[in-house]
Parts: structure tokens; C-alpha cells; sequence
């Protein structure tokens, strides 16, 4: 049984999501771009998705941060963050779940996020302007970027998120989890790390593997 186990174990450890841009094995980018370059050593991403997750206007989703006015930088920089993690990272194995979507058939979900990487995205972002709480559907896609609905106002993020656990389990449809763990603790994903210490994610992957 021990055997079963540690291959269950192994195929949840250093692992790519079968998704849009992914690569299919993970392995050392030395190109990485800007905030994705905290992954070179073991990535995921290319060097030209490492690239286009910093553009306002990527080919990577066509998505548009700006939909309600100019992102605030120091708020877009969690977003941009927030796609190195999802393109780049091999430790998200233990949450890949199916997708039933036509452009991924794998998506993250309840990713534990560390408190301050969450708390510090809702404070840098809490005065950014957006009309939806759920960013993965429901835009107006008629020009081949994402407008807001018919109907929807445009609110300050704080409105819109009264918490940092709202902002960060509902963005994306429950993909994060807002946990109490702390950077450090092994028990929760880091956002944002000194890559010269190594990645902390690993070892969080292997915990909840």
C-alpha cells in the first residue's frame, strides 16, 4: 500500500496543470521576465508567458485589468503576481482540479494562501475600481476583451471585497483559500518569496501531498 501511496504522492508533486499556456514538464527557465523570474530555477512558464503575464493587454487571456479605469500599479503588481504563481509554479499539484472550460482542462482550486500575501493584495488593491466579483465569467467578451455586463456598476475593490478573504476566494472562483497560516509556517502557498532562499511552495506541496 505504502508503494500506491508515495506514487499518489509523486504525481501531485513538481507537476504542470494541463491548462492554456503550461508547459508539460516543469524545468529551469534562465529567461524568466520582471516578477515571474522568482521561478527560473523550476518553472512551468516560458520565458515569453513570464513576459506577456506583465502586458495590460496580454495575448495570454486577452484580459483586461483596466476595465473600469487605470489599475493602480502598486495594486496591479498582485495580479501580475498573481499569474507568475498560476503559469510558473510546478507546487500546485495538490490543488488541480478538472476544468470544464474549452481553453483548460485543468484549474487550481483552494489554494491555501498565506494571510499577509492576502491581506496585502486586498490592502494595495482595496481603492482599485472594478464592476465583478467573479473575474472568470460572465464579461462582455464582443469586442475580444473583457467589458463589464450590461448593468454592472464600477466599485472600489473594497466594495466590491469587504475582506481580503473575499478578494481572494472569490476573484478567481475559489481558486485561493484565505488561510491564517504564515509565510514561513510550510503550511500555506507564498505569492511572493526570496528566491534566493529556494521556493518555501515546495515544501508546502509536499505537506499537503
Amino acid at each position: 500500500a505504502t508503494a500506491a501511496v508515495t506514487v499518489t504522492q509523486d504525481s501531485l508533486l513538481n507537476v504542470c496543470m494541463d491548462a492554456k499556456h503550461h508547459k508539460t514538464e516543469p524545468g529551469p527557465e534562465g529567461q524568466l521576465y520582471g516578477q515571474c523570474i522568482l521561478w527560473k530555477d523550476n518553472a512551468c512558464c516560458t520565458a515569453n508567458t513570464s513576459l506577456e503575464a506583465h502586458q495590460d493587454q496580454s495575448y495570454l487571456y486577452n484580459f483586461n485589468w483596466d476595465h473600469c479605469g487605470a489599475m493602480p500599479e502598486k495594486c496591479k503588481r498582485h495580479f501580475i503576481q498573481d499569474t507568475c504563481l498560476y503559469e510558473c509554479s510546478p507546487n500546485l499539484g495538490p490543488w488541480i482540479d478538472q476544468a470544464d472550460t474549452s481553453w483548460r482542462k485543468e484549474r487550481i482550486r483552494d489554494v491555501p494562501l498565506c494571510q499577509e500575501d492576502c491581506e496585502q493584495w486586498w490592502e494595495d488593491c482595496q481603492d482599485a475600481v472594478t464592476c465583478k466579483v467573479n473575474w472568470h465569467k460572465g464579461w462582455n467578451w464582443t469586442t475580444g476583451t473583457n467589458q463589464c455586463p450590461k448593468g454592472a456598476m464600477c466599485q472600489k475593490f473594497k466594495f466590491v471585497f469587504p475582506t481580503a478573504a473575499a478578494l481572494c476566494e472569490q476573484i478567481w472562483s475559489g481558486s485561493y483559500r484565505y488561510t491564517s497560516h504564515h509565510r514561513g509556517s510550510g503550511r500555506c502557498i507564498q505569492m511572493w518569496f526570496d528566491p534566493t532562499q529556494g521556493n518555501p511552495n515546495v515544501a508546502v506541496a509536499q505537506y499537503y501531498a
